[in-house]
């Protein structure tokens, strides 16, 4: 789950941007929070992003001990172009890992959360996205 203070600008990047879906999306005005699920497929058979918008809420600090979420593509340097054009931004273009050969990019979402983009078959066991 990610906090964000723009629903609509999230959703179009995950959607508009890296491809994902609105799968579903419920307002809950006893506590003032919305949340939305998103993913490449149906919940019943894949992973899926839920963001959490707290009504009021404009701006987050991600933290420390946040990461990143991964996302398995079978062509990270088209992925990425597609990315730029569509106006996401890559912090980290594509090449290989520091001290290894996994293939790898960031991109940023517009909470400022980083999405790392593993290009498929360069390292062990990565589901590809569907």
């Amino acid at each position: 789950m990610l906090r964000v203070g723009d629903l609509e600008r999230s959703i179009d990047f995950y959607c508009d941007v890296l491809g994902m879906k609105l799968l579903r999306q419920k307002d809950y005005p006893g506590g003032e929070f919305t949340l939305a699920f998103l993913g490449y497929g149906d919940e019943s058979d894949n992973t899926v992003i839920e963001l959490t918008h707290n009504w009021g809420i404009s701006e987050y600090e991600i933290g420390s001990a946040y990461g990143h979420i991964a996302i398995g593509v079978d062509d990270i340097y088209g992925t990425c172009a597609q990315i730029a054009d569509r106006g996401g931004k890559v912090v980290r273009e594509p090449g290989p890992m520091k001290h290894g050969s996994t293939v790898i990019a960031f991109v940023e979402d517009p909470t400022g959360y980083k999405i790392e983009l593993i290009q498929i078959g360069t390292q062990g066991s990565v589901q590809k996205a569907s």
